[in-house]
């Protein structure tokens, strides 16, 4: 055995030279040849990991930084014990998923997701561009002190507005570690705006639920707790928990196999603020968890489209993948009830807090659907389409349509660079081009972050 590997009593330990970051919140190092993608550590720094995953006919390894032997100068304590992998693994124990970047300064961190987003991009899709990812939140506080505007204080913390956690065994509040079913106990979530933490969920005997979810609007409003129940929990159970809860909350069951929502107290649904518009979203639906992305992207999406001619009173749009209409609203505006805007979305919940959102727009037609689907039944001339979908992003069928329905401009919203440069290749080939691109840090402490590319056709 190598002197630079040790067996302990929480497994096989190796030294590494940390080399280049890669995508999903790693950095790759190599070991006797073999690659070893590590979490926890900085580009340049030596360190010694503790392997996770090692199967000895496995093409790569997988570790958890456990010390560090060199530091990179832009190391720094990490703000949450419980997802510190060193202080972790000397526990015994994993490190909480959630905040792999929070070692790393937040200016560093920026730069690595750059680098990610860059690397995706000139690989996937023939693309030389490094874009700056924009800070969020504290940029913005300044300027705007005493306009309602929270600032983080620089710190990259207490901006999540909606939470997912896990129960352990002992029905204590938890989070899962990285790629595992392990839940570990937590008494804090530092990177949740304060409404989450003081609702102190980890002092409640959750036993007999299986998955808690939590969403609290950055306009203050009435937070609503979600409660997934295990098979054969009684009602009994649900109210013990219900009479823990603060009386000004919200509280549902949620079946996520069955996707239905029952209500225990007060709504099924928040109420979310962004752009001069209130957004009624159920529990389960889709909506920007940190607390300025809704306002961040909204100004993105129509500064490129405005701004290129394409978003003007009276143009037909559309919002693919649509969700509860965050951008649909907007769109609205932008076009006045001379123009039209087709809001597309395939969950029948959310689809139906769209329509809720939007009675008051006659120019706005909502349909509930696969975004295929409904463009291959539905085909129209457009000045402009916005595309949000999920993180697996929209593929090569779904780009060949948006293609072949011929709109004058695409604004491409992203949670996903993989997928994002992935697509921007099959836009590329149909003979589009990136004509714009903005990055934002919308998940600090995490390795994910948003774009917003403008798309149009070459020549």
């Amino acid at each position: 055995m190598s002197p630079d590997t040790q067996t302990t009593s929480t497994g096989l330990e190796l030294v590494v030279d940390i080399g280049p970051v890669a995508h999903g919140g790693h950095c790759v190092a190599r070991h006797e040849g073999r690659v070893v993608f590590v979490r926890h550590g900085i580009p340049g720094e030596r360190v010694r990991i503790r392997l996770t995953d090692a199967e000895e006919k496995a093409k790569f390894w997988r570790g958890d930084v456990v010390e560090v032997l060199d530091a990179s100068p832009d190391r720094v304590p990490h703000f949450w014990r419980t997802a510190d992998s060193a202080s972790s693994w000397a526990h015994g124990r994993p490190p909480v998923g959630g905040a792999e970047l929070g070692h790393v300064s937040l200016q560093r961190q920026r730069s690595l997701k750059s680098e990610v987003l860059a690397e995706q991009l000139r690989r996937l899709a023939a693309v030389e561009l490094s874009p700056e990812v924009e800070a969020v939140g504290e940029a913005k506080a300044g300027p705007m002190e005493g306009a309602g505007v929270k600032d983080d204080g620089g710190t990259g913390l207490g901006w999540r507005t909606r939470a997912s956690f896990g129960v352990t065994g002992s029905g204590r509040l938890g989070m899962h570690a990285h790629r595992s079913d392990q839940v570990i106990p937590i008494q804090e979530m530092p990177l949740a705006i304060d409404e989450i933490n003081a609702l102190r969920l980890w002092d409640v005997d959750l036993q007999g639920i299986e998955r808690v979810e939590v969403a609290a609007p950055a306009n203050g409003s009435r937070p609503l707790v979600l409660l997934a129940p295990a098979p054969g929990t009684r009602a009994k159970r649900l109210n013990s928990i219900l009479s823990q809860l603060p009386a000004d909350v919200s509280v549902a069951s949620y079946d996520p196999l069955k996707n239905e929502t029952l209500q225990l107290r007060g709504r099924t649904w928040v109420q979310e603020s962004a752009a001069g518009h209130d957004y009624r979203v159920t529990g389960a639906g889709f909506w920007q968890i940190h607390r300025d992305a809704p306002d961040t992207l909204v100004s993105a999406v129509t500064e490129f489209l405005h701004d290129g001619g394409f978003l003007e009173p009276g143009a037909a749009v559309a919002d693919l993948y649509a969700g509860a209409g965050l951008f649909t609203a907007p769109l609205a505006d932008a076009v006045g009830e001379t123009g039209s805007v087709l809001s597309v979305e395939g969950a029948p919940g959310t689809s139906r807090d769209a329509r809720k959102n939007l009675h008051g727009a006659p120019q706005v037609e909502i349909v509930q659907g696969k975004v295929e689907r409904v463009l291959r039944q539905r085909p129209r001339l457009f000045d402009a389409l916005v595309l949000d979908p999920p993180r697996a992003g929209a593929g090569k069928a779904v780009v060949g349509q948006l293609i072949a329905s011929n709109p004058r401009a695409i604004a491409y919203v992203s949670c996903d660079p993989s997928s994002f440069a992935r697509d921007i290749g099959y836009f590329q080939q149909g003979g589009w081009q990136l004509s714009g691109l903005r990055a934002f840090d919308l998940y600090p402490h995490t390795h994910h972050l948003e774009t917003v590319a403008l798309l149009t056709p070459r020549g």
